[in-house]
């Protein structure tokens, strides 16, 4: 720690320099956990440092990705529960990396907060190093910032920045898609984190009991079941990839089935999800029952129990989903790529 670096001035104006060394100690740790043999550098430096190995790469291309928790960090405010959230943020990023078919290499985040406390930043950090450990990349650096006046004491923001690598050749686009291909659902491990908006508004949650038992979620709590850390894809689906050609895959995110699976479609072809094979998990039918809210929206909006969907061939299905299974994913076929009705354009339809 840093004992020659101290601001009384900088402290009462509510920044507590000393405390950010504190953090940055504590964290260590967790850090270290995440370290690969492409990283070359300690936390505390101006950049982090990372060597990635080439081996095997012809035209090797980075793919990064970048984003935050959104406001489901405000039910880790109501819960004073901070360990998992970061586990959110590194989702966010590094499951966008591997739908481009990038392995993710590096991670790095971002906290801000009315008031550094150096065991709940370390906490936080702890989720985001947990985060990198599932996805297999490096938490190479990061930035904490105490900005008083700006956020409450008790309030925080997190946001993160991964990058990948892939080779040119394999990058997927969704423009190997063709008409039969098949749709392969991944499950998901609850709201992920897109639609909290919504979902505090449903559910009122600055005013709900969050730790009481819910009969409709299996005597989970509302609280528990809703911070329950995004799911992290990219072992799986690297396994995948290695395993059978996969043309397209669509991470489910802000803006549900509608807006997600598009994506990975070229023009001309569509893709036909069939409704009744979609397995919705409860804390869905609990938000459509109690926000009153219809099932297109419901499915424009969350993931509804599909954190991601992949596409291969129809000859290739029995064998991506075995590779699966054999990741410990319990996929499933939900749909298939279907000629594009010229007169709708619709890029997609549930039924």
């Amino acid at each position: 720690m840093n004992t020659f670096s101290v601001s009384e001035s900088y402290k009462k104006a509510g920044v507590d320099i000393t405390a950010g060394y504190r953090a940055v100690e504590l964290m260590k740790a967790h850090v270290s956990r995440t370290k690969t043999p492409g990283v070359i550098s300690d936390i505390g430096g101006f950049g982090g440092l990372f060597a990635p190995d080439l081996t095997g790469i012809s035209e090797p291309v980075l793919v990064s990705g970048t984003d935050g928790v959104g406001t489901k960090l405000k039910l880790a405010f109501l819960l004073d529960r901070h360990d998992t959230i970061g586990i959110d943020c590194v989702a966010m990023c590094v499951n966008d990396i591997v739908a481009c078919g990038a392995t993710p290499l590096f991670f790095l985040d971002y906290v801000a907060m009315g008031k550094n406390i150096p065991e709940r930043t370390a906490t936080i950090v702890s989720g985001v190093a947990e985060g990198c450990v599932r996805a297999g990349c490096a938490l190479i650096g990061g930035e904490t910032a105490e900005m008083p006046g700006f956020y409450g004491d008790d309030e925080y923001d997190l946001a993160g920045f991964a990058v990948g690598i892939v080779d040119k050749s394999k990058i997927i686009d969704g423009t190997s898609t063709k008409k039969g291909d098949v749709i392969i659902a991944l499950p998901s491990s609850g709201v992920h984190s897109n639609g909290f908006s919504l979902v505090r508004r449903v559910f009122d949650v600055e005013n709900a009991d969050l730790l009481a038992p819910v009969d409709e979620l299996g005597g989970a709590s509302l609280g528990e079941t809703l911070l329950t850390p995004t799911e992290i894809y990219v072992k799986p689906i690297l396994s995948l990839i290695n395993t059978v050609s996969v043309h397209g895959i669509s991470h489910i995110t802000g803006g549900g089935f509608y807006e997600n699976i598009p994506r990975s479609i070229p023009d001309g072809l569509s893709v036909k999800i069939e409704r009744a094979a979609v397995r919705v998990l409860p804390i869905f039918d609990l938000i459509a029952q109690r926000g009153g809210i219809p099932l297109r929206d419901m499915f424009n909006t969350f993931n509804m129990g599909v954190g991601m969907c992949v596409t291969v061939s129809k000859g290739d299905a029995d064998r991506a989903l075995s590779s699966l299974h054999a990741s410990g994913v319990d996929a499933y076929i939900i749909g298939e790529i279907v000629k594009s009705d010229d007169k709708r354009g619709e890029k997609i339809t549930i039924s």
